[in-house]
């Protein structure tokens, strides 16, 4: 089983970037999948969630700049993020979860399946 995220890279705040996330050994359609990000210091925290059929969940903090969505025939999950900030530099991982809710931290032990091993995301003011 393996997630591996990709396009992360630098951008100017308020630009955006479009990460994937591609599974391998098992299959996303029969799992809740959420995207995460942890910065130096702080806990992994979960930002966007996407269920089985397809409802998703934002933190506040990325409500209506950030879309979540999967492509299950590519075995993919996305995350577009626009209109970035420099405090959304972070580590970003891609992970299939048991609970299909939002968590962070010590919040989320047990209900995570699988973790990706992450992508870099870094904005520059």
């Amino acid at each position: 089983v393996q997630l591996v995220e990709s396009g992360g890279g630098s951008v100017q705040a308020g630009g955006s970037l479009r990460l994937s996330c591609t599974a391998s050994g098992f299959s996303l359609s029969g799992d809740c999948m959420g995207w995460f990000r942890q910065s130096p210091g702080k806990q992994r925290e979960g930002i966007a969630t996407i269920g089985i059929d397809g409802t998703t969940t934002y933190a506040n903090s990325v409500k209506g700049r950030f879309t979540i969505s999967k492509d299950n025939a590519k075995n993919s999950l996305y995350l577009q993020m626009s209109s970035l900030k420099p405090e959304e530099s972070a580590m970003y991982y891609c992970a299939a979860q048991r609970v299909c809710t939002l968590c962070s931290g010590i919040a989320c032990l047990g209900r995570i399946r699988y973790w990706g091993r992450g992508t870099q995301v870094t904005v520059s003011s």
